[in-house]
This record gives structure tokens, C-alpha cells and sequence, in this order.
């Protein structure tokens, strides 16, 4: 059947499950296959097609997470953390919206954000079997991996030229199937509010990760289009009633990865050498920010965004980690995969098809741990603006090229989005630019050997300290107009500059494209190739009764307002304003030094402590399945009106990357009803509060 005849206008397929492993509130459940029998049965109600609908066009992706529409006039929500990044860009020394916040007192004042895009799902299109067509029988992994590619790309420009969206290719169930989600593209996006860091973040990384929590973790922008405020088709309204402990909850996002459905072997690779590896590069990028950070206070508030989210990371992967050392959990995973393997051993069409498959995944996963050491280091060394030179030269060849033979971020379809991203005016500090590319060329000249072709092309011979101070100060691309017209210039340009990050980009580019083809050839192909038929050998042993991995595109996931127990004791579903100034004052209020502070409140909450409820809740725990990515997730109620916001889950909730464990697993959000007291009561933004509200 032609891709065209089976489009989903996001409509439901329902699907019973039947797989007795899958626990009451587990998933992260796409659009086209929800649990709406097991909703019904469980808790007497489940989602139509109108409330579906809703819900989608109200939800948006944001770079990294998630966020909605809130009022007619395009008023998004998101966390803090999510736009921490974006309100960085637009702050500076003399204005920190970070540290102190922003409350924009008309719509004249909201900032635009430079770069900042927003994306709306529109549709979802299954290219499964036409993509299965473009493969033939027999094909080697590697002619298959460029047949799909080559298919895909073909597809989606069919697609965007069509619809004038923006179309991304999503795979599910580890390649059982292929699909493409349409996006409408919101790009003039301005700041409307932020709270300060430090009721936002109230407990720091110490309480990260953690449940009871008091977290003020929400911003505002608004969405443009031409020049007036955008009037979204759909958003969410907000609650007039609030939740209750055993209140059912829906959580709707974009989950940004799991690993579920990774073979044993491939969770064996994750737990001893790729996650390790990992931790050892964010613990030296941290390293090398908090050094510069050290060198004056204005070197602190450059890289304080930048360290908080790399200890976000660390602690996510700590936790990740943590769910593959368990030995239960590992040996339950271990025997369900022999279960498996031995019904397809059983079924010869699947035995011939699949059976091969597990062996030839761990074979390249031999082959990956050897290239691991090259993919980690040959690369920028964490300089932006070597970055930015290795996208100019690789832009300049890449055009002159057929689009299914390029790059895949430069193919017709992603091409003027990486041209428009090279024009975007950013903060850029030649400071701490040399310190962090100095400490990531010692580290690659440390991990490498000084004989490995990259160091000796990247460092000539020189010391890092050398090479990247002479790069940065001789650079002019820290200018987006100087980025601009190199980019205009086209391959003329690139050949004829002098600039030394576009001499050092055009060294490292031979090297890096090698390394990609490597990996490509000898491991993706052949982990795609292999997932997908297995993922094809789940479906005819055991249906389409489950979810897939989550990809960073847009899921479902429910379950009630709910306690956990820990500590020998049960941790309460809300926790209150009370609260907040209960821990406070627990830990010796703004004169206690200790822990940098962690537990510290604004002024202007000490100020304003009378006139807060103190009995109203805050924050709350549900039994959801989430991830990072979910952060910034409107949580709707059985009305599809807004009751709160995902920002974290509890530290339980971190081995669910790989498996969920239903007893502890709890998602932490932000209390709608805290927002608008907060708003009220703290910031006097009355206006806000009744623009969100509608009254």
C-alpha cells in the first residue's frame, strides 16, 4: 500500500494490551497506538479522538524538551531548566535574567529569542513498507543502510514540498517501523517571565533528582508571527479545580531516549564501557567550566548554565548506570531475551530472518568499542567556533553534491535549516573560549598520543595553549555576519580564507568524514539492520501490543497523583508553600554558607512569606513513565485542562531507561495552582495570572 494511503491524521488505533509484563501505568505511548481498552478498564475512561486532537496541537517540542500553548493570544509553558538556556542567550552581565529572572510588564518588553524554534506536530505518515521496498532481498547491511537513507531522503522532500512543513524521519521499535512527523515551525518565539535560579532551582543538584521537592520550575514565552502574537488553534486551559492524591493524570511530550528494547549485549556495552566513558568526558568538560568559572565573576555567569546542565547529565547517568548494575533487573532482561530468542528458534521463517541477528549485534559492538576512543575525540574539542568553521566547509562541498550522496544534516531537506542556524547572533566570550578549547585539545592530545593523525594535524606541533589561542583571536567567526558571508561566498570563499578556524576545519574534516564512514559501514548499518529484524520478530511472536523506545517525538503517558515509599516510611503525593519555607528555615535560611547556598530563597519570597498560603500545594509526584525530554510536559487532566508541569522525576525513575519499575517510578511537576499564586502573590504579574487562567 503507497505511503500517501496509509496517513494518519493522528487518528487512534486501539490496541488491547495482552503482554502480562507490562506494568499498569508503564509506556511511552505514540499517538497512533494507545492503551484506550486498558485506560477504560483500569480507571473508567479513556481519551477520544477530540481530546487527542487537543492535546497534540496544544503540545510543543522544544530543543531538548517540551513545553504548550497556554492562552488564545501564544502564550507558551515550559520549565525553567528547558528555557535556561535561551534566557542565558539573552542576558548579559549587566542584565542576569538567569540569576534574577525577568517579568516582561508589557508585550512591547517581551525579548525575542535568537534561534530559538518551536515545533507543533501536525501529522504522522508510516513509510514502513515503502521503505522496505527500496531494500531488496539479499542487500549487505551496508547497501541497505544507503538504500533507506537515499529512500528517506527522497520521501521527506516529496513531503515538505507538498505540505511546506518540516519533516523529520522517525524510527520505532529499533527499526520496525519507519515513519515521518510533519512539524509546523514556530521561530520568532520572545521571553515573557522567568523566576529567579534560585526558587526555580531551590536545592540545587543536591535535590535534584529527588521527591519531596519545591521547585518553581516554570518560564513563559509567547510565539510571534508576523510581528503580532501567534492565536494557536488549540491550547491548553488552564484548571479551575487542581488535582487530589489518586487524581489520573496525562502527561504529553517528547521523552528524548530509552533503551529498552537494546539487546542484552547492547546493555552489557552500555553498562561497562559507553556509559563510563561518558561520565569521564562530562566530569572533564565540567572540570575545565568550573576552572574558568573561578577566574572572575563575570567568567562564573558565562558558565553557570552550562555547568548546571552538565551535572544534570552526570546525575542522569549516574542513575542510568545504576538500573544496568542491578543484578536482578539484569538477570530478569538476560532470560527474557533467551525466552525470545528461542520462540523465533522455533519458527523457521523468523529463525532464518532474525535468528543471526543478536551474534552480528554484538559483533559490532566489538567493532564500536574499538572506534570509541576516535569518536569521542576527534571532533571540535569543545570549540563553538570550530564548530562553526567545520559547518562552513563541509556546507561549501556538500551543495555541490546530489542530496541523497550528502551528509545527512545537509541533505535538501535539512540544508536551509544549517545555513539559517550559522546566521544567529549568539553570546560569544573569546575568553572562555580558549580555556575550554585549550582543556579539550590537552585532553584529546592526552587520550589519542601525540602520534594519532588528529593531534598532529589539530596541534602542528605546537601546544594546545598555542594553537587555541592563536585560532580564537584570529577568528572573525564569532561574528554571524562574518559566518553570513563566507557562507554566501560559497566553496570560493572557504578555499580563499585565511581565517585559522577554517584552515584547522579543513584538516579535521578528511579525518572525521573517515571516521564516520567507518562507524557507519561496520556499526550503524548493521545495528539498524539487526534491530529492525528483531523488532519485526517481536511482532509476530508477540503483536504490537507494547510501545516503542521513546525518540524524541511526541508520547503519551497517565497514571494518578501517587505516594512511594522510601526511607522506611511513604514520601506524601504534594508538598506545599509551607513546606518550601519549612526547608528553608531547616537549613539555616540566607545566612548559612553551607553547600553553596543550595537552600537559599530571593528576597523578594522572604518579603512576600506573609502573604503566601502556606497550605497550598507546590509541587507533586505521580506515578508516570517518563525521561528526560519530558521536561517542560503540560500534565492535563481526563478535561485535557493543564494541572501541572513535568520538570523532574524521582531518582527511582532513572534506571528506566532501560526498564521500569512501577513501585517507585514517579514523575515530579510543578502544581498549576502554585504558578498562579507564585505569579499573584510573589511577582504581582496579576495580568499573567489572568491571561493564563482567562479570567
Amino acid at each position: 500500500m503507497p505511503f500517501q494511503a496509509r496517513r494518519l491524521m493522528l487518528p487512534l488505533l486501539a490496541f488491547t494490551l495482552a503482554s502480562a509484563s507490562l506494568r499498569a501505568e508503564e509506556g511511552m505511548w505514540t499517538f497512533d497506538n494507545l492503551p484506550t481498552k486498558k485506560l477504560q478498564t483500569t480507571y473508567g475512561w479513556a481519551p477520544d479522538q477530540a481530546w487527542l486532537d487537543h492535546v497534540r496541537l496544544s503540545v510543543l517540542r522544544f530543543p531538548g524538551g517540551s513545553g504548550s500553548f497556554v492562552s488564545k493570544d501564544g502564550l507558551v509553558l515550559t520549565n525553567e531548566h528547558v528555557g535556561r538556556g535561551w534566557i542565558q542567550r539573552v542576558s548579559s552581565k549587566e542584565a542576569d535574567y538567569v540569576k534574577n529572572g525577568f517579568a516582561a510588564a508589557t508585550r512591547e518588553q517581551e525579548i525575542k529569542v535568537p534561534g530559538l524554534e518551536l515545533m507543533t506536530l501536525m501529522t504522522m505518515d508510516n513509510i514502513t513498507d515503502r521503505l522496505a521496498k527500496a531494500v531488496k532481498a539479499g542487500t549487505s547491511e551496508k547497501e541497505a543502510h544507503k538504500a533507506r537513507h537515499a529512500e528517506i531522503e527522497k520521501i521527506k522532500k516529496e513531503m515538505q514540498e507538498k505540505s511546506g512543513l518540516t519533516c523529520e524521519h522517525v524510527t520505532l521499535y529499533q527499526g520496525g517501523e519507519h515513519w515521518i512527523y510533519s512539524y509546523r515551525k514556530h521561530t520568532d518565539v520572545r521571553l515573557v517571565f522567568a523566576p529567579e535560579l534560585q526558587i526555580a532551582l531551590f536545592g540545587g543538584d543536591y535535590d535534584n533528582f529527588t521527591y519531596p521537592r519545591h521547585n518553581l520550575d516554570f518560564t513563559l514565552f509567547r510565539v510571534y508571527e508576523n510581528g503580532k502574537p501567534y492565536t494557536p488553534p488549540d491550547f491548553l486551559k488552564w484548571t479551575r479545580t487542581g488535582l487530589k492524591a489518586g487524581d489520573l493524570t496525562f502527561v504529553v511530550g517528547h521523552p528524548g531516549s530509552t533503551k529498552r528494547q537494546d539487546t542484552f549485549a547492547q546493555m552489557i556495552y552500555s553498562r561497562d564501557f559507553a556509559i563510563p566513558m561518558r561520565l569521564k568526558g562530562l566530569e572533564s568538560q565540567k572540570e575545565a567550566l568550573v576552572q574558568y568559572g573561578k577566574t572572575s565573576p563575570e567568567a562564573a555567569r558565562q558558565a553557570g548554565t552550562q555547568i548546571l546542565r552538565i551535572e544534570n547529565s552526570l546525575k542522569a547517568l549516574r542513575g542510568y548506570w545504576s538500573g544496568l548494575k542491578n543484578k536482578e533487573a539484569m538477570a530478569r532482561i538476560e532470560a527474557d531475551e533467551k525466552a525470545f530468542r528461542a520462540k523465533v528458534a522455533k519458527e523457521p521463517r523468523l529463525q532464518g530472518e532474525a535468528g543471526p541477528s543478536w551474534g552480528r549485534i554484538e559483533a559490532a559492538l566489538k567493532v564500536a568499542r574499538s572506534q570509541a576512543k576516535d569518536n569521542a575525540y576527534v571532533g571540535t574539542a569543545h570549540s563553538t567556533l570550530l564548530g562553526y568553521a567545520l559547518s562552513l566547509v563541509r556546507i561549501a562541498d556538500e551543495e555541490q553534491l546530489p542530496s541523497e550522496k550528502r551528509l545527512s544534516e545537509y541533505s535538501d531537506t535539512n540544508l536551509k535549516t544549517a545555513k539559517a542556524r550559522l546566521g544567529v547572533p549568539t553570546p560569544y566570550y573569546p575568553e572562555q573560549e580558549i580555556f575550554v578549547f585549550t582543556r579539550g585539545l590537552e585532553e584529546a592530545a592526552r587520550e589519542l598520543g601525540p602520534k594519532h593523525a588528529f593531534v598532529k594535524a589539530m596541534l602542528g606541533g605546537k601546544s594546545p595553549a598555542e594553537v587555541a589561542k592563536a585560532a580564537v583571536t584570529g577568528s572573525k567567526l564569532g561574528d554571524p555576519e562574518a559566518r553570513k558571508a563566507l557562507l554566501a561566498g560559497g566553496r570560493k570563499a572557504i578555499a580563499g580564507s585565511q581565517d585559522p578556524m577554517i584552515l584547522l576545519a579543513k584538516k579535521l574534516d578528511p579525518l572525521g568524514r573517515a571516521l564516520r564512514k567507518r562507524q557507519e559501514d561496520l556499526v550503524q548499518s548493521v545495528l539498524t539492520e539487526h534491530a529492525g529484524r528483531i523488532a519485526k520478530a517481536r511482532f509476530a511472536v508477540f503483536g504490537k501490543n507494547t510501545y516503542p523506545d521513546a525518540t524524541f517525538t511526541m508520547r503519551l503517558t497517565y497514571g494518578p497523583v501517587a505516594e512511594f515509599p522510601a526511607n522506611g516510611t511513604l514520601i506524601q503525593p504534594f508538598t506545599t508553600f509551607g513546606g518550601l519555607f519549612d526547608r528553608y528555615d531547616g537549613w539555616g535560611g540566607n545566612a548559612a554558607a553551607a553547600h553553596d547556598g543550595a537552600w537559599r530563597l530571593p528576597q523578594r519570597w522572604l518579603d512576600k512569606r506573609g502573604a503566601l498560603d502556606p497550605s497550598m500545594p507546590f509541587n507533586f509526584a505521580h506515578k508516570v513513565d517518563i525521561i528526560g525530554g519530558n521536561s517542560g510536559s503540560p500534565v492535563v487532566d481526563r478535561k485535557g485542562d493543564l494541572v501541572g508541569l513535568i520538570f523532574d522525576g524521582n531518582i527511582d525513575m532513572l534506571p528506566g531507561n532501560y526498564f521500569y519499575d512501577e513501585t517507585a517510578n514517579r514523575g515530579v511537576s510543578v502544581d498549576a495552582r502554585a504558578i498562579i499564586h507564585a505569579l499573584e502573590k510573589v511577582y504581582g504579574a496579576s495580568a499573567l495570572a489572568a491571561e493564563l487562567t482567562g479570567k
